[in-house]
């Protein structure tokens, strides 16, 4: 189907399930692959040796998505996003083929990152489809649905990894999205409809190259830095160098560029500059811990690859639990300060605890180690975008989402670099250490260890658990760096000001989808309507919204009888016998809500249809600014009778919303109550 040039119609609910579970599979893909691998590095280091790239196959991923996110969403916005949604399918599927078809470690990092610069399409562009599709007042239920896919993949990611790789084979933790993959793409091609709904963008190509290649050069000087190369080396220095420069060329960049990736005026707000940080310091820990912590517990405690991951099931539920249990108390009391700095404390005390550990730990002792550090860790992930979407203005509400969700990334991206250079340093000397001296089997090299923890089989027991023991010091080591940084990440939540809470934010931001995610790439506009749309969602039942709505108008009429005028004053005339049909009910209930519409001449009859007539209209039209205000006082801060944009939207959802199908059965069965 080829796209229009119109935006389409929202699709009813039955329609609405197949192309909703289509992007949810889709998404579900692109968030596994960001933690599935975390339990399969062991095993493929196992096959391929180079220890010391590990940390690259989790981080191209990230780099690729992160960087790529904002170009999908306006390419999206420019293009139409069917046509880009499936190309991004198509990009990551063949990303996770050629992954599983590896046959080095190189060609394993180069596969993660196309499949990674498929990914953010995925993810980007599947909420977007969201809002293309469902009507307003539905979209808030279906986005919590895609905030609990990036919940759900955090948390069974590992396991499901582990389970690959004991059942079948590590390549099937990549060759898995093949078939699901393309069951989202046969779903989406039948049944999404295209458009082109064209919002014109000045794409930052060149903002996104500079800053994506500049990263990427920090992320190569601290991961070949003190193992392939001394850090005072050529080949590190000028790793730095060109960093430095490719910064200062992206700062003069965005600068002059109309719609930059990161507007630098933002850091001259303080919140956002403090939150961004702290978004750092969590993806750094976060994301550098679940990349080691399963090849401490199968290297140190023998377990294969599933146990790895079962035993970092209390990790994933802390962070989720009180992601949910933080982002609620938010909402309800308005304050979020202690949150963060709560949070810190906890992950600052849960690493150094996280260093105490050895190979001769409790299954007990781990566990309430990394339930303190996802309960740390889920304390801060929810307050971060909740913090700059109350402080920033209106037109910049949209990037400063975004860029508090990339600074996390970015971050994971650094810690996992980092803390892959810390082990290998530590596990080169340490290993090398616990051999000495030792008769080796024949033809076995000091320095394979390092390569292949699976060789470990091949020593005698006594030796064996030598060499365990280094490995698992090396790996804590990790954490012991690692907590100066969580330090200064409470250091910084300190700073981070209490600002009272707009109630759209408050009540509606702290989704799940913004904690776990990567950048979501939504423009301002977007942002305000997804926010809308979420509030829209827990309006009071049907019978006391229409009476209300009503009463404020200045008028005495029954829920059901205000429903039915605001559907036919949408097309101008309506059938009975169909009205009824919508709501649910019999005729003769639907005669009795048409009844007080005739008599005060608001619609009349003709045969079996309603008319609209002319005060008819002038009461609905009074009806809809009653809404309007309504919703108008969720934008407190943001001046919305000053903004085209959002008095366009905040006319365009009360209009829509008045006379909403989902409110037809509610509001006509409490006509015998009215």
């Amino acid at each position: 189907m080829e796209e229009s040039g119109t935006a389409p119609a929202p699709v009813r609910e039955r329609g609405v399930w197949p192309v909703i579970l289509a992007l949810m599979l889709a998404m579900l893909l692109a968030a596994l692959d960001q933690t599935i691998v975390s339990t399969a590095l062991p095993t493929i280091v196992g096959e391929f040796g180079g220890l010391n790239h590990l940390s690259w196959v989790v981080t191209a991923y990230l780099l690729a998505s992160t960087v790529s996110t904002p170009l999908w969403g306006k390419l999206g916005d420019q293009y139409g996003r069917r046509h880009l949604f499936q190309a991004a399918i198509v990009i990551f599927l063949i990303g996770s083929a050629l992954c599983g078809l590896a046959g080095s470690m190189i060609q394993l990092i180069a596969f993660r990152a196309l499949q990674g610069l498929g990914g953010g399409g995925l993810m980007v562009l599947a909420m977007a489809i969201v809002a293309d599709v469902v009507a307003p007042r539905d979209r808030g239920r279906y986005q919590g649905f895609f905030g609990g896919v990036f919940a759900f993949a955090s948390v069974v990611g590992p396991l499901l990894g582990g389970l690959f790789v004991d059942r079948l084979s590590w390549r099937w933790v990549f060759y898995i999205n093949v078939p699901i993959g393309v069951v989202a793409l046969f779903v989406i091609a039948a049944t999404l409809r295209g458009w082109r709904d064209r919002r014109p963008h000045t794409i930052d190509y060149r903002g996104a190259v500079l800053l994506g290649t500049a990263v990427t050069c920090v992320v190569l000087a601290t991961s070949w830095g003190g193992s392939r190369y001394a850090w005072g080396s050529p080949p590190i220095l000028a790793l730095g160098a060109a960093a430095a420069l490719l910064l200062v060329l992206w700062v003069r960049v965005e600068r002059r560029a109309a719609e930059p990736i990161a507007p630098l005026h933002l850091f001259r707000v303080d919140v956002f500059s403090v939150a961004a940080a702290l978004g750092f310091v969590v993806g750094f820990t976060m994301m550098g811990t679940l990349a080691y912590l399963p090849l401490f517990l199968q290297v140190a405690h023998g377990v294969s690859a599933t146990e790895s991951g079962l035993y970092l099931l209390p990790m994933m539920a802390g962070m989720l639990g009180t992601s949910i249990a933080s982002g609620q108390a938010i909402s309800r009391t308005g304050h979020y300060r202690l949150y963060p700095i709560a949070g810190m404390a906890i992950t600052t005390g849960a690493l150094l605890l996280l260093h105490g550990m050895s190979e001769h730990s409790s299954t007990l002792s781990l566990s309430l180690r990394f339930l303190a550090l996802g309960v740390g860790l889920g304390l801060v992930m929810q307050v971060l975008v909740i913090a700059v979407q109350n402080v920033v203005d209106y037109r910049d509400l949209g990037v400063a989402t975004s860029s508090v969700t990339f600074f996390r990334s970015i971050g994971g991206s650094f810690g996992v670099s980092l803390f892959g250079t810390i082990f290998a340093g530590q596990v080169a000397v340490r290993a090398a250490e616990a051999l000495r001296g030792v008769a080796l089997p024949p033809g076995f090299h000091p320095a394979a260890v390092q390569g292949s923890p699976a060789l470990l089989a091949r020593l005698p027991p006594d030796v064996a658990a030598r060499v365990v023991h280094a490995y698992a010091a090396s790996v804590t080591t990790i954490f012991l760096y690692a907590a100066p940084v969580a330090f200064a990440g409470l250091v910084l939540a300190c700073f981070l000001r209490q600002v009272p809470l707009r109630t759209t934010v408050g009540t509606s931001a702290a989704d799940l989808g913004e904690g776990y995610g990567v950048p979501c790439g939504r423009s301002s506009l977007e942002e305000i309507e997804r926010a809308l749309t979420v509030l829209m969602g827990k309006d009071p039942e049907a019978a006391r919204l229409y009476r209300e709505l009503a009463r404020r108008a200045g008028y005495d009429l029954p829920a059901g009888a205000v429903w039915m005028l605001a559907r036919v004053a949408r097309s101008g005339r309506a059938g009975r016998t169909a009205l009824a049909a919508r709501a649910g009910t019999t005729p003769e209930r639907g005669a009795g809500c048409a009844r007080p519409l005739v008599e005060r001449g608001l619609v009349e009859r003709s045969g079996d249809d309603l008319v609209i007539t002319g005060p008819g209209r002038e009461a609905v039209r009074r009806m809809v600014a009653v809404r309007r205000a309504a919703l108008a006082r969720h934008l407190d801060g943001w001046n919305p009778d000053s903004n085209p944009e959002l008095t366009a939207l905040l006319s365009r959802l009360a209009a829509e919303t008045v006379g909403d199908d989902r409110d037809a059965r509610g509001a006509v069965d409490a006509r015998s109550r009215d």
